[in-house]
């Protein structure tokens, strides 16, 4: 009897600690009432994990959710789990290739042509891991073509659209990662952008990061007074399948698959992971809030490397160069 007590006890003990120890990972939660009805969002990599999650909620608020994926077979089902999940039919699927501005400008073109408005865009979609350096058609490196110039080019082909919907607000999905856990994440490597010097995948993906950062620092400045907000976010480690141990660290994929079920425990979920983006999305909070950076649904200070102006001015005009569209170099008027 004492035993089964004893056993009983550590039991206790031991759901206890892992029910406290979930809490805390949770982290933040967006707790905004507010609804979104009438409202158009477009996410992009909005066909799992995060992205999928905050399409959940948003079209839960009755918001017209525009799903911008790369793989329509996986977002024609990720949609109709969303429409099954929320009883709503109001979300829509869309072509989206980040890794080609051919794929973006096509894109834009079609959302400014047919959507007359556009209140929410969340740069959500990524990449991470990618075992050897590859390119894209238009000759950059992955990594920093999906997670920074694609959505460069994607916000300031919509910029006007957004513009002429304010108050609308752009939310851009960064990470942690953009931290100076390694000497070579800092400052914001100029020279070695593309990972033409030396490819490393943890490297390439925290500086993608770091220069969604410096990006939404400067687009904030440029657009200051026009009635559009642009904020960064961490989501948090996220269970999300995007970090595969395998890819990330050359193991087996066995080995890496066990790895991840292991490490899971640590990681939020995919909703939880989305609370900030949807609090920046919906939050009365941080209504008119621009240019900052955001974990677990409160400001947060990024590392130094992501408050450089200078970093962030040098960045926006090499990647206004690199996208074709050499009129965005010149100041905004009244700046």
């Amino acid at each position: 009897m004492n035993v089964f007590l004893r056993l009983a006890g550590i039991t206790a003990m031991v759901a206890i600690s892992y029910s406290l120890l979930r809490k805390f990972i949770a982290g933040g939660v967006c707790t905004s009432t507010a609804r979104m009805s009438g409202r158009v969002v477009l996410i992009t990599g909005a066909n799992s994990g995060i992205g999928k999650a905050t399409a959940v909620d948003l079209t839960r608020r009755g918001a017209r959710v525009i799903m911008a994926c790369r793989d329509l077979k996986r977002g024609e089902a990720a949609l109709n789990s969303i429409v099954e999940e929320t009883g709503s039919s109001n979300v829509i699927l869309k072509h989206l290739n980040l890794a080609s501005m051919k794929s973006i400008r096509a894109f834009a073109k079609e959302i400014n042509t047919n959507e007359p408005e556009l209140h929410v865009l969340i740069n959500n979609a990524g990449v991470i891991g990618l075992p050897k350096r590859e390119e894209t058609e238009d000759g950059l490196e992955l990594t920093m073509a999906v997670n920074h110039f694609g959505h460069f080019l994607l916000t300031n082909l919509l910029l006007d659209l957004l513009k002429k919907s304010a108050p609308s607000r752009i939310v851009v999905v960064s990470s942690i990662a953009h931290h100076n856990f390694l000497e070579t994440l800092s400052p914001f490597r100029f020279d070695n952008m593309h990972s033409e010097k030396n490819y490393r995948n943890l490297e390439a993906y925290g500086q993608s990061k770091l220069a969604n950062i410096l990006f939404t620092r400067e687009l904030a400045r440029r657009i200051n007074g026009s009635g559009v907000t642009a904020n960064s976010l961490h989501p948090g480690i996220s269970s999300t399948g995007l970090a595969n141990p395998s890819r990330l660290y050359g193991l087996p994929e066995n080995l890496g698959n066990l790895m991840r079920r292991v490490l899971s425990i640590f990681f939020k979920t995919p909703e939880q992971g989305a609370q900030t983006s949807i609090h920046l999305a919906v939050s009365e909070e941080v209504e008119g809030i621009s240019g900052r950076y955001f974990i677990d649904c409160e400001e947060r200070e990024p590392a130094k490397t992501g408050q450089d102006d200078v970093a962030a001015k040098k960045l926006w005009e090499i990647s206004a160069e690199i996208v074709g569209m050499q009129d965005l170099i010149a100041e905004p008027e009244g700046k």
